[in-house]
């Protein structure tokens, strides 16, 4: 029996809520409608200095964003009944590495709740980790469940951060967080405009750039890259503080060879993670995220993966920018169920669990 469901993602670039209204049925999900509801110039740059607030301050963006995240679960499903909400929240930080590991996403379920009159499931990565897994990602298992009986696929969501799942023959073989993603693309941008602008849309600016291959040599020596399966990322890995070391006097004039070299930097970490990774050569690159809609970046993937045929989550019938959002969809019917929704061979997790945490109506 199908199951209609609701699906909310706030990712690391905090750009606002993408909601899904996806039905999910035991053999396919179908995305019916969605929409993303930007944030306030305010409450974002609050989400994006989230991790150096004071315990009061992230109490009351907790709970903001809880209203936010209600606020667009319920436009979404307007003139419905939906069984469940999955909400992932948004992440202030996700620490795997330390000791012990930890992770904290925020979204106030109990909110979300209240104001839908609808159960919601949430904060899935905690339990992951309690299972000694990294807590990401965790799209890999609806990647799985979308495309595992096909021939081997590389399934690819550039969003602020980049992953990849490597999925077909019946099975899930490695999923990573591969590297960046928009986000330093889109902090750049800031950086040179004044906050003028926020992305470089369809990838033009860095379409008139060079990349600066000396720069780039030293940028994939990153360490993470070079780290094994499992492992998983937040924008602290590749954020500001990269931009302050490697492109200290950002201005609108350097702009296009930086945003080139970086679009190159998250095009090459793909491509070599899955080339590391992947048990034989990929037949398919299926990307979804903001970044396929960046048409500088989408031309460097086809130069790299090629001869892998390059296509989008929207081929699919899915939209590319409601693809995880959908996940969590699915991933909450799953839990609502009693169904095992999570790869541990994604996040290095010591079994299959059921991950979230419910809030009932």
């Amino acid at each position: 029996m199908s199951r209609l469901a609701v699906g909310l993602m706030s990712g690391t670039s905090a750009d606002g809520v993408t909601a899904a209204l996806v039905r999910v049925g035991a053999r396919e999900v179908r995305v019916r409608r969605f929409e993303t509801y930007a944030y306030p110039p305010a409450l974002k740059r609050l989400i994006l200095a989230a991790p150096g607030l004071r315990t009061p301050e992230l109490s009351r963006l907790n709970f903001a964003l809880g209203e936010e995240f209600a606020r667009a679960a319920r436009r979404i499903s307007r003139g419905t009944r939906p069984a469940v909400i999955g909400s992932h929240g948004q992440t202030v930080w996700h620490g795997p590495a330390a000791s012990p590991p930890n992770t904290l996403q925020i979204g106030e379920p109990a909110v979300i709740a209240e104001r839908t009159r609808l159960p919601v499931v949430a904060d899935f990565r905690p339990r992951d980790m309690a299972a000694g897994g990294q807590g990401a990602p965790l799209i890999p298992a609806f990647d799985l469940f979308l495309f595992g009986s096909g021939p081997l696929r590389a399934v690819v969501n550039v969003g602020g951060i980049s992953n990849a799942s490597l999925v077909g023959r019946g099975r899930l073989f490695s999923a990573f967080d591969s590297g960046p993603g928009n986000a330093l693309m889109d902090e750049a941008v800031r950086r040179a405009t004044g906050g003028r602008a926020e992305l470089d849309r369809g990838g033009r600016l860095a379409a008139r750039g060079v990349p600066d291959e000396r720069l780039l040599r030293r940028l994939l020596a990153h360490p993470y890259l070079r780290k094994a399966p499992p492992k998983s990322l937040d924008r602290s890995t590749f954020g500001p503080a990269l931009l302050d070391r490697f492109f200290p006097r950002l201005d609108a004039r350097r702009l296009p060879d930086a945003l080139a070299t970086l679009s190159e930097l998250c095009a090459r970490a793909l491509w070599f993670s899955v080339l590391e990774n992947a048990p034989g050569p990929v037949a398919e690159v299926v990307v979804s995220g903001g970044g396929a809609l960046n048409a500088d970046l989408m031309r460097r993937l086809a130069r790299l993966f090629a001869p892998a045929r390059l296509t989008t989550s929207a081929d699919y019938g899915l939209p590319i920018m409601a693809k995880e959002s959908a996940g969590f969809a699915w991933m909450a019917v799953r839990a609502l169920d009693g169904k095992p929704n999570h790869a541990p061979t994604a996040t290095g997790a010591r079994g299959t669990r059921r991950l979230g945490k419910l809030v009932l109506a």
